[in-house]
């Protein structure tokens, strides 16, 4: 289903040639109003492909292998399982899957760990937003335990103020009232804060709170094509971004 992504130390954020060294669009913020950036993990300053292999092809692949079914139908079956729970925080939690497919879900990650990377600019993003005094704060719906894995793996930590799990706060971020949990421990202004994600769900849920700044990543997966995205300010990457900044 996925073709080989760019493969890059994952430790080291690099500028490759091609469309992120030229960005046709710089989106137009005014950054002297933003004072803090909400920013999703998975799609957004990391590669999706890690998690779309990892789901899609390497879980079915050792659950086929666990009970002993055709690989096809055993990944047909974990589709409708993934589906009838999406958006929710059981579809985001390692243990909930751990539990109900009887695999070791953080081992099996770890197994194909070489896999999780930035995307380009990510570093250079963050460290920009420091040079002009912006407050960076990781949101995300991924479990304790993928935030560590993928921590160790890209050492995004250093260049974050603070990581909030969604797990930690009980909601999804999709969900209503997502938005006032964080609110209690990350107080913010939504007319001075830019978020950044690459689920519409969950920048449709931060529209309704009353987020004045909004950005998409229209392509999460190196290996898929970048989506057409009309209904929130959108960048393929940070490259955009970061022009215009400057």
């Amino acid at each position: 289903m996925h073709q080989s992504p760019r493969h890059q130390s994952a430790n080291v954020s690099t500028s490759p040639v091609g469309p992120e060294s030229a960005p046709p669009f710089a989106p137009e913020f005014a950054w002297n109003d933003i004072e803090l950036v909400f920013l999703d993990m998975d799609g957004t300053l990391l590669d999706l492909y890690f998690d779309n292999h990892f789901w899609l092809e390497h879980v079915p692949k050792r659950y086929a292998e666990r009970i002993g079914l055709d690989p096809k139908q055993t990944k047909d079956a974990l589709m409708q399982r993934y589906q009838r729970i999406q958006g929710t925080l059981d579809w985001y939690c390692v243990d909930h899957w751990s539990r109900e497919l009887g695999l070791d879900i953080a081992l099996l990650k770890s197994e194909v760990d070489h896999l999780i990377n930035l995307h380009p600019y990510v570093i250079e993003f963050l460290d920009a937003l420091a040079a002009h005094g912006k407050r960076r704060v990781l949101v995300t719906n991924a479990h304790q335990k993928s935030i560590a894995l993928k921590m160790e793996r890209t050492r995004l930590g250093g260049h974050l103020e603070r990581i909030l799990c969604a797990h930690d706060l009980g909601l999804a971020k999709e969900t209503p009232g997502f938005w006032e949990r964080v609110q209690r421990i990350e107080p913010f202004d939504p007319a001075r804060t830019l978020f950044v994600d690459d689920n519409l769900d969950v920048l449709r849920a931060a529209r309704d709170y009353g987020f004045r700044w909004l950005l998409a990543i229209s392509e999460p997966d190196s290996s898929k094509p970048a989506r057409g995205i009309d209904e929130f300010p959108a960048v393929q990457g940070f490259a955009s971004v970061l022009a215009g900044m400057t």
